[in-house]
């Protein structure tokens, strides 16, 4: 993708001196008292901040924090707590402006945050008025916001309609490059795993990724479904018996390019779902009308790893048991050491796997570790996402 890029802009010099608008991603977890439980996605817009002060930008950040209704401010609702972790992290003061959208007072080489733009009315449906307000701001403005990418809303996608320069962030960037690099020119073998509880959640990636793939690996209820669609019993274990022929039109689209859809050939398997459920490990043909699917067997999960170890480009989207349970966590570990170890370039996504790979420590061997959730599997479904399709609109203008 062809998108003028904010390093660029900072390179050439022609950020000093200008009223820059970062749409960051901060919409971080919080614990009922409002404290910050979890800050990876503000560490995360701090290399943009910087490179925006750095080169003597007048800088105003936003962001949406949950779900506020828009038009109405509660406390919950405020980036408050995000301004005070901001403010440690780049060792200055960061204003949290309120009622921002017709106007800001900042100065070159300081930055201040503007209250949840969700509170805005109008910012979901992208209203026109709204977003020209928010252009009329800025002399640049900076999408540097993955996890947002795939919404068409003002602060993301119509302010780069009308803002004098539309650009990526380094995040976006990045995200842009990882994408191209796993996607569009991939080393092969490439091989991609989807795991999750429902085959309906994920049924256009898998028919998506089907045609480019050379190994699909599906895994948790998924996997289950694909089991039954090969003819194997599955007993109580989640499944969506409706989708059996979306599963077998996957299997048959690899088969016909001569790649495959791994079938497990063991199991491990309760009889209730709990984490201190007793653990028992079978043969995929010996499952029972009572038994549970928690994990891929130990003989399945080591042949995966031998096909991960041998792989040019790994995507990784869902972990493929209940990892959370220590006995039933195995399929996932090994998975994950196997993504670790091999020598492909590997990109994950996704709110449980981004907990896996935290899990089992191994954040450095992940080769791009995507901060999306939604964008990411909009991307593997082969969707243009909006604010990939204005950026580069915008470039080419």
């Amino acid at each position: 993708m062809k998108a003028i890029r904010f390093s660029d802009l900072c390179a050439q010099g022609q950020v000093t001196g200008k009223r820059v608008f970062i749409r960051a991603d901060l919409n971080v977890p919080q614990d009922d008292a409002g404290n910050i439980t979890e800050d990876t996605r503000i560490r995360a817009s701090i290399p943009c901040i910087k490179m925006a002060l750095d080169a003597g930008a007048a800088v105003m950040v936003t962001s949406h924090l949950g779900r506020p209704t828009e038009g109405v401010f509660t406390p919950a609702d405020s980036l408050a707590p995000v301004a005070a972790r901001l403010a440690e992290l780049l060792g200055r003061p960061v204003p949290l402006l309120q009622n921002w959208v017709d106007g800001v007072s900042v100065k070159p080489g300081d930055v201040v945050l503007l209250e949840n733009c969700r509170i805005n009315k109008g910012e979901k449906k992208n209203n026109e008025e709204l977003a020209k307000k928010m252009a009329a701001l800025c002399d640049i403005f900076v999408h540097d916001a993955f996890g947002t990418a795939h919404r068409a809303e003002a602060s993301t996608y119509g302010i780069a309609q009308f803002a004098k320069v539309a650009c990526a962030g380094p995040l976006l960037a990045a995200e842009m490059d990882a994408i191209t690099l796993a996607l569009a020119n991939p080393k092969r073998p490439l091989v991609a795993i989807v795991a999750g509880s429902k085959v309906s959640t994920k049924l256009t990636i898998l028919k998506s990724l089907a045609g480019k793939v050379d190994q699909l690996i599906v895994g948790g209820g998924i996997a289950n479904t694909f089991m039954l669609a090969a003819g194997l019993k599955i007993g109580k274990s989640l499944a969506e018996p409706d989708l059996l022929a979306d599963a077998k039109a996957v299997i048959e689209a690899m088969r016909v390019r001569g790649a495959a859809v791994p079938i497990p050939t063991d199991v491990v398997t309760a009889k209730i779902f709990a984490a201190d459920a007793p653990a028992t490990v079978k043969a995929a043909t010996d499952v029972a009308d009572d038994d549970l699917i928690l994990d891929i067997g130990p003989q399945t999960a080591a042949l995966l790893a031998t096909q991960l170890e041998a792989a040019g480009t790994i995507v990784w989207n869902g972990p493929v048991g209940v990892f959370e349970f220590p006995a039933f966590e195995n399929g996932t570990r090994v998975i994950a050491h196997a993504i670790a170890e091999s020598s492909a370039f590997s990109i994950a996504g996704g709110g449980d796997t981004l907990a896996a790979i935290a899990k089992y420590g191994i954040e450095k061997q992940i080769g791009y570790i995507s901060t999306g959730g939604g964008a990411f599997l909009e991307v593997l479904e082969g969707k243009t996402l909006p604010a990939f399709e204005i950026l580069e609109r915008r470039a080419s203008a």
